[in-house]
C-alpha cells in the first residue's frame, strides 16, 4: 500500500453520473493521488450502481469507501449512502452524524475534512448539481491552501452547485470536464509545502468526525441567530465566512451538528412547516369526526341539546379545516 501525495475530493448531485463518468475517464492513471466522490444518493443506496457505472471509464479501481480503511494511491473511493465520508491523513472514516445541507453524505463534510487533514495537498472539484452543497466545503479547502476546481456552468447539466461556488469565492480553475485531467495531473506533479489548516476548519471537521454535541464548540464558529434548527429545534448559530474580504458565505449550524446554507434552511423550514400543517389538518379532521359521532350518539339517547353543542363544535372545526387546506395549497404554490 502506498500513501498518495494528494487527495482529490469531488462533489456532485443532479446530472452527476454522466459528469463523473467523463471526469474519471480523463484522470491520469499514474497520478500520485487518491480520489474521493460524494454524490447525493437516496438512503436506499445506489453506491454500488455508481461504482459499477464508473469502473468501465477508468483503469483506476473503484470501491465503496469503508470505515477505517487505509487510503491508497491510485484508487477511487465512492461514499456509501446515508453515511458521511471523512478523509484523514492516512485513512477514511464513515460517520452517521447529523445531515448537512439536508444531505448525508454531504459534500461539505468531505471537503472540510480533506482540507483540514491534507491542506495544500487537497484538490477539491465541484461538478453539476442543484443548490449549494459544496460551497462552504470548497471555501474550507481554499482557506487551507488547497486547489479549487469547478465545472464550467455552461457545460454543467445543472449549474447550481458550480455557480454557488463561483458566486461566493475565487476558484483556481473554472473549466470543462475534458480539461480537468491535465490540470489535476499538473497539480499532482507540483511540490507544495504543507501548512496548518485554519482553526475553524479543523474545529468543524472535528465536530463531524467525533459527532461532538455541545455549545462550547459551535459558539466558537459564529454568532447565535434568531432561528431554530428545523431538524432538532435547537438554536442556530450564524457562520459568516469571507473569501479574501470580497464575498461571504452565510450558513447556519446548531450545536447538535445540523448545518444549512441559507437556501437549504429556507427549503427545510418550508418542509417542516408543511409537515406540521398536515399533522394539524389530520388531528382536526379526526376531532371533527369524533365530535360528529358524539353528536349522533346523544341524538340516539334523546339528548338533543347536548347533541346540538357537539354538532356546533364539529361545524366550527369544519370551517377551520377548510381554511387550513387553503393555507396548505397556497404554501405549495409559493414553494414551486
Amino acid at each position: 500500500m502506498t500513501k498518495p501525495q494528494y487527495v482529490i475530493v469531488t462533489g456532485t448531485s443532479a446530472g452527476g453520473i454522466s459528469a463523473l463518468s467523463e471526469f474519471v475517464a480523463h484522470l491520469d492513471p499514474g497520478m500520485d493521488a487518491a480520489v474521493f466522490i460524494v454524490m447525493h444518493l437516496s438512503r436506499t443506496s445506489i453506491s454500488d450502481f455508481l461504482m459499477l457505472r464508473l469502473q468501465p471509464f477508468t483503469t483506476l479501481p473503484c470501491t465503496i469507501a469503508s470505515n477505517e480503511a487505509v487510503i491508497e494511491k491510485g484508487h477511487i473511493y465512492i461514499a456509501a449512502a446515508n453515511l458521511h465520508l471523512i478523509v484523514k491523513e492516512d485513512r477514511m472514516l464513515l460517520r452517521q452524524g447529523p445531515e448537512e445541507n439536508r444531505w448525508r453524505p454531504s459534500v461539505d463534510v468531505l471537503f472540510r475534512s480533506a482540507g483540514a487533514a491534507w491542506n495544500t495537498h487537497c484538490i477539491a472539484v465541484v461538478l453539476t448539481g442543484l443548490l449549494d452543497d459544496g460551497t462552504a466545503g470548497m471555501l474550507a479547502v481554499k482557506k487551507s491552501g488547497g486547489s479549487c476546481i469547478v465545472q464550467h456552468p455552461d457545460e454543467a447539466e445543472f449549474p447550481d452547485m458550480p455557480l454557488s461556488v463561483l458566486d461566493n469565492m475565487e476558484v483556481d480553475f473554472c473549466i470543462t470536464l475534458s480539461a480537468m485531467g491535465k490540470i489535476i495531473s499538473d497539480i499532482c506533479h507540483s511540490v507544495r509545502t504543507s501548512i496548518a489548516a485554519p482553526r475553524e476548519v479543523r474545529l468543524e471537521a472535528e465536530i463531524a468526525e467525533r459527532v461532538i454535541v455541545d455549545y462550547e464548540h459551535v459558539k466558537q464558529l459564529g454568532d447565535k441567530s434568531i432561528y431554530a434548527c428545523p431538524d432538532c429545534g435547537g438554536g442556530l448559530w450564524h457562520i459568516n465566512e469571507d473569501s479574501h474580504g470580497r464575498k461571504r458565505v452565510d450558513r447556519y449550524r446548531c450545536h447538535i451538528g445540523h448545518s444549512y446554507s441559507e437556501k437549504d434552511l429556507v427549503i427545510k423550514q418550508a418542509e417542516i412547516a408543511e409537515n406540521t400543517l398536515w399533522v394539524a389538518l389530520r388531528i382536526m379532521e379526526e376531532r371533527k369526526t369524533l365530535l360528529m359521532k358524539m353528536q349522533a350518539d346523544h341524538i340516539k339517547k334523546g339528548l338533543s341539546v347536548i347533541a346540538g353543542k357537539y354538532g356546533a363544535k364539529a361545524e366550527a372545526i369544519s370551517i377551520h379545516v377548510d381554511k387550513l387546506k387553503e393555507i396548505l395549497f397556497a404554501a405549495q404554490e409559493i414553494d414551486k
